[in-house]
């Protein structure tokens, strides 16, 4: 009787009952071959799922799981104990059946379903780099070489990669392969051993019903100001642009301009016209995150527009949300500039898992200058790489289009931005006369005092804090300082004064400027980046009040007590006093805010161009996937150090994190209880006694946390650093 290998277990039930690993890994491979035939790579895709198991076959597997299950069977006397490693033999079979390049390319997929992408020299990573493992493997193909030899026999011949597929998009390509292997892997196996949950990945509307309910809400849309009869005027022009081939688009328009609900527009019917998968709209912060999904959500319902990011408030998750949102397989996804660029140069699988799900989607990039210089090249290299490749429409939708000189040229959705932006011309921006003469904070409050409605953004904490302690009472701190449910409230704080016309004098970092959706008659922005400038002003007579009254908004530069921190702000600002040395420089004009970048971006030393060519480019295919994943990082963790405060829920789960140690709830809860520090203000704070170690690894403040302006970290004994937002 020929033996039966199994790849799955169940609790309390016989073997008869367990998942063959045979049927295992056929699922697998279909399913995997169906994923990756959307970017022609469908046989790839068939081979590593075919293999990624094959160690499965292995004497010491089997007798673990007939272990795990309380199963005596004499078979496995004197067989090892513990767990086995069965990735590494798929992937040495693979490199012995179809050599170097083929066979290395499938050894990556096999070798990482689970641990993650690995690098080829053990230089960073030691014995977890495929080199090592490779050795691994073909001691555990050994034993297992009949069944290797069966599995082979199914496997179909691969000579060279798709056409598009050149040593510089090499490591795009893998990754899209072992997001489709790890899906297919985790699907399947959720199928078999957590049929329920499997069920709750279904119910998603078709974007072709979301395009309906988008239509019907529209109708009620209503061009009866000036305003909004521009808005019309953009919406009309998304919409034609829709019909035009996938691609590459920029959609610029004026902040106020009705941006958002213009660009889902053009995405549902570009998605209808070229039968698309989804929608993806990616967003720089996550309080920008949750005001367009709450727009959203309110068009299309909750049910069908599912958040991605670190700080979702957990009330409004769902099952069948939190599934979609590993693998992005929903109509509507919201999400960050972290969670997809980090995503795109990832290695672990639980980060790669939805990167198949991105090809044949529309993509709308919602403030594209906001990606950081230092990682520009490899950003643009994907944004190139997505719509060339893989299917993808990309939209870069903003007020401040940047100068991206090796993106490829997008398609400009509004016929005439220039005339668009001198209609929709509400504010005035009135520079400082002497861009050397910096003001004092005391004067500036004197100043903002006057105002019945004010917002001033600065570009430090410290600013913040400094100017915010010099204002009268009622005024209002907003800076990241304060955690994440502590800003939420204070921002719907101001919308509802603004709303309902009470004074309102908001002092805050640069948080505040890119897409929130607040309305001052009046703002005042210190001297920065002219992008920054545009954008705060994005938050003055946003609705164009003022201007049934003949009047415009005003947006008044200053120039703070001390410049910008050292390094990308500072010369953002430095860049801005360059260009206004020309007189008569209007910002409202989309070529002097390209001008700005083409300048800003040149002053940049490394926008990582060296960095992709190093680690990801150089040596095809010897790439080191967990390496640079580990290095490309939007936000620096190495500097941060979050800490959890106490402030209105926190309370319960940071007792419930004392109690128990971190589960996926309390970790989710207290996400949005957190404020980062950096690593040197962390220490001295350490050394203070103002953090306590509620776990390890996780800090709890236990210093004073001010109801108005956040963790009082200016009060302590020394001189914190000077943070921006």
């Amino acid at each position: 009787m020929e033996k039966k290998y199994y790849a799955h277990s169940l609790e309390g039930r016989a073997p008869d009952e367990w998942q063959p690993l045979c049927t295992h890994s056929e699922n697998v491979a279909a399913m995997a071959e169906r994923f990756a035939s959307d970017f022609s790579s469908g046989d790839w895709a068939w081979n590593a799922g075919l293999l990624h198991d094959l160690g499965k076959a292995a004497i010491e597997f089997q007798a673990y799981l007939a272990r795990q299950n309380g199963l005596d069977d004499a078979e496995y006397d004197g067989v090892g104990r513990g767990r086995v490693n069965h990735s590494s033999a798929g992937a040495a079979f693979a490199v012995q059946k179809f050599g170097e390049f083929v066979g290395l390319t499938l050894a990556f997929l096999a070798a990482g379903h689970h641990a993650g992408l690995p690098d080829w020299f053990e230089t960073d990573t030691g014995n977890a780099a495929l080199r090592i493992r490779l050795k691994e493997g073909e001691l555990n193909l050994h034993p297992i070489r009949t069944k290797a030899e069966e599995v082979g026999k199914k496997l179909r011949g691969l000579t060279k990669p798709p056409g598009f597929v050149k040593p510089d998009n090499f490591h795009l390509w893998v990754r899209m392969l072992f997001s489709a292997i790890v899906d297919a892997d985790y699907l399947d196996t959720e199928a078999f051993m957590q049929p329920e949950q499997a069920e709750k990945r279904k119910g998603f509307s078709t974007l072709m019903e979301l395009k309906n309910a988008f239509d019907q809400h529209m109708e009620t849309f209503k061009p009866d100001t000036p305003i909004n009869e521009i808005r019309s005027q953009i919406l009309a022009e998304c919409r034609m642009a829709a019909a035009k081939p996938p691609g590459l688009f920029s959609l610029t328009v004026p902040t106020g301009g009705g941006k958002t609900l213009s660009a889902m527009a053009f995405a549902l019917d570009h998605a209808h016209t070229y039968d698309k998968n989804r929608i993806i709209y990616v967003i720089p912060y996550t309080s920008i995150v949750e005001q367009t999904a709450e727009t959203l959500a309110g068009i299309f319902g909750s049910a069908n527009v599912v958040e991605h990011h670190s700080n979702i408030e957990p009330e409004k998750e769902t099952q069948r949300s939190r599934v979609a949102s590993e693998n992005w397989d929903a109509p509507i996804v919201v999400t960050t500039n972290v969670q997809l660029f980090e995503s795109m140069f990832g290695a672990k699988s639980r980060r790669t898992r939805k990167l198949h799900h991105i090809v044949n989607s529309v993509i709308i990039l919602d403030e594209a200058q906001l990606i950081p210089p230092q990682w520009l090249d490899p950003c643009v290299d994907i944004m190139n790489q997505l719509t060339r490749n893989y299917g993808v429409t990309m939209v870069l939708a903003t007020a401040t289009q940047p100068a991206l000189e090796h993106l490829d040229q997008p398609r400009e959705i509004i016929g005439n931005p220039l005339n668009l932006y001198e209609q929709l011309i509400r504010t005035q921006v009135n520079m400082p006369s002497d861009l050397n003469r910096p003001c004092t904070w005391v004067d500036l409050a004197t100043e903002l005092r006057t105002y019945d409605q004010v917002l001033c953004v600065v570009n430090t904490r410290r600013d913040c804090y400094e100017l915010f302690k010099l204002m009268p009472e009622g005024a209002i701190h907003l800076s990241a300082l304060m955690c994440g449910q502590h800003r939420s409230e204070v921002i719907q704080e101001i919308k509802r004064r603004l709303h309902d016309n009470l004074p309102v004098s908001v002092i805050s970092t640069q948080l505040v400027e890119a897409g929130v959706d607040i309305d001052f008659p009046v703002v005042y922005r210190a001297l920065a980046g002219l992008d920054s400038i545009i954008q705060a002003g994005g938050r003055c007579n946003r609705e164009g009040k003022l201007n049934k009254e003949d009047k415009l908004g005003q947006v008044n530069v200053f120039v703070p007590p001390k410049p910008a921190p050292r390094g990308l702000l500072l010369k953002g600002e430095n860049t801005t006093r360059e260009m206004y040395a020309s007189p008569d420089l209007d910002p409202n004009c989309p070529e002097v805010v390209t001008s700005y970048f083409r300048c800003f971006y040149s002053k940049v030393n490394d926008t990582g161009e060296k960095w992709l060519k190093d680690r990801l480019t150089k040596d095809v295919p010897y790439v080191h996937f967990r390496t640079a994943a580990h290095e490309f990082r939007f936000i620096d963790d190495q500097a941060q150090q979050p800490v959890f405060v106490q402030f209105r829920e926190s309370g319960r789960w940071l007792e419930e994190l004392r109690r128990i140690g971190p589960t996926r709830e309390n970790m989710r809860r207290l996400q949005r209880y957190a404020v980062n520090l950096s690593k040197s203000d962390f220490l001295k704070a350490k050394a203070n006694g103002l953090v306590e170690d509620i776990w390890q690894g996780l800090w709890l403040w236990i210093g004073p946390y001010d109801p108005t302006s956040g963790l009082a970290l200016f009060d302590a004994a020394w001189s914190p650093e000077d943070l921006v937002i």
